[in-house]
């Protein structure tokens, strides 16, 4: 009996003892109760969306071969790691630093304004809570420009697209810019973080050009499988549990009544884009494709983001429904006509989803879930709202995709122009894990012992063809 009133009185006593604890630190200049909860939201916010990094570097070294998984893994590294230090230096700044006219930043770099006082706690989650953000954005290029891109030309995209594209047009909604005047809506960053990773994607993919044996002569496309659907798998379940910390953490903060709200929205758009991609795929083809059921809850993620906070569970639905549409028939689209090369499907899922994602909060926003997760009262066209809220995400989204898709395309073209993007025909038969870093990710695996000379071994992956 003593053993049940002790368990009960236990958290009373635990929460007393940390109101009125916090309330004394209050008094005497110290942080709140209430500030401390958003600290620790943000830290975890922004802890899940990093480990987003070790999901799409699952889901790009499974989708492809296996002689390029390390090459992936590297890239996936060092692109957050070069983002952590061009965020900090200059994209913070460009970012949420006094505007000029709406369109950019132009302090707080170096996070020169922030001190080191206790009221400043609030401020370094919050920049680490943007950063892991700012690498999403930069490694969502990775996957479409797989296995035939540089290491070192994937570098310089790096920092000048974490250090300049993402926080100028980032700038232009979340950092109070001319966007946010519009009442665009885009509350976790279904444009503003995977539509420019996207539309990016496209940009490097189209210079690239397609993968050797790819393309037939007569213009016929052929499937060049991963060599690990297990990991695929894998990163993307990594993926899914990760944007629990992108969009409810997108609150920024963790007293806001509707972060439970945000969470079953965003996890019921992943579920239906799942299935729809499932469902249209194997209507089309006869075949329930994994791959295009993996990438179908990525297409939901990607579309839902936008939308989390203002729309409905049934409106979630729907829009995630729609995005497995979208995915499969954009994979096509951009394969057979547009004929450009994507290993991951990047482009449709986070371009194109990015884009449907967006304009469906123009249609499915309904006033009462805004008033709940603090987003206003913005109406979409199926909630009596006209085709105000409609057009207004058009612009925002519209405006975004051509700055980070001609930005990324004269990053992509200069760096081509200056030192080269594409590695040789020789290198990328042998493998980027060889010939760009002097590794082989599975040794056990594919590779042949050549006799270079008497007493030396040389270990060297199989070589394809190029049929």
């Amino acid at each position: 009996m003593k053993r049940k009133l002790f368990t009960k009185a236990l958290p009373v006593a635990l929460l007393l003892t940390l109101t009125v604890g916090g309330i004394a630190y209050a008094q005497d200049g110290g942080p709140t109760v209430e500030s401390q909860i958003d600290v620790i939201w943000l830290l975890v916010a922004a802890f899940l969306v990093f480990f987003m990094q070790a999901g799409f570097a699952m889901v790009e070294s499974g989708f492809s071969r296996a002689k390029n998984a390390a090459n992936l893994l590297m890239k996936n590294l060092m692109d957050f790691a070069v983002a952590t230090i061009l965020f900090f230096i200059l994209g913070f700044g460009l970012m949420f630093g006094k505007p000029v006219s709406g369109f950019i930043g132009t302090d707080n770099f170096f996070l020169s304004n922030i001190g080191f006082g206790a009221d400043s706690a609030y401020n370094w989650a919050f920049f680490l809570f943007q950063l892991v953000f700012a690498g999403t954005a930069a490694t969502i290029v990775s996957g479409a420009v797989a296995e035939r891109l540089k290491f070192s030309a994937y570098l310089v995209y790096s920092v000048i697209i974490a250090g300049l594209v993402y926080p100028i047009s980032g700038h232009w909604l979340w950092g109070g810019g001319w966007l946010a005047g519009l009442g665009f809506v885009d509350f976790a960053g279904s444009t503003i973080v995977h539509s420019v990773g996207g539309w990016a994607a496209l940009a490097g993919a189209i210079i690239l050009g397609p993968r050797i044996g790819k393309y037939n002569k007569d213009g016929s496309s052929n499937v060049i499988p991963g060599h690990s659907l297990t990991l695929a798998a894998l990163g993307v379940f990594i993926l899914w549990f990760g944007w629990f910390g992108f969009n409810p953490g997108s609150t920024l903060s963790g007293l806001n009544p509707g972060i439970g709200y945000i969470a079953v929205t965003t996890n019921m758009a992943a579920a239906a884009g799942a299935v729809s991609a499932m469902i249209v795929n194997w209507i089309r083809t006869g075949e329930p494709s994994t791959e295009m059921a993996l990438n179908g809850a990525l297409a939901g993620l990607v579309a839902i983001t936008a939308g989390c906070a203002s729309v409905s569970p049934v409106g979630a639905l729907i829009i995630g429904l729609m995005a497995g549409v979208v995915l499969v028939y954009g994979l096509l689209f951009i394969e057979r006509v547009l004929k450009v090369d994507d290993p991951v499907g990047a482009v449709s899922v986070h371009a194109l989803n990015g884009a449907w994602g967006t304009l469906a909060v123009g249609l499915f926003a309904v006033p009462a879930a805004g008033g709940l997760t603090a987003m206003g009262d913005a109406a979409g066209l199926f909630y009596g709202g006209g085709f105000g809220q409609l057009t207004t995400q058009f612009i925002g989204s519209l405006s975004v995709s051509l700055w980070a898709f001609g930005t990324a395309f004269v990053i992509f073209k200069a760096t081509d122009m200056i030192i080269g993007i594409r590695v040789s025909p020789q290198e990328e038969l042998e493998g980027l894990d060889i010939t760009e870093h002097g590794t082989i990710s599975y040794p056990e695996f594919g590779t042949q012992v050549v006799n270079a000379s008497p007493g030396e071994r040389i270990v060297m992956p199989v070589i394809e063809s190029a049929s």
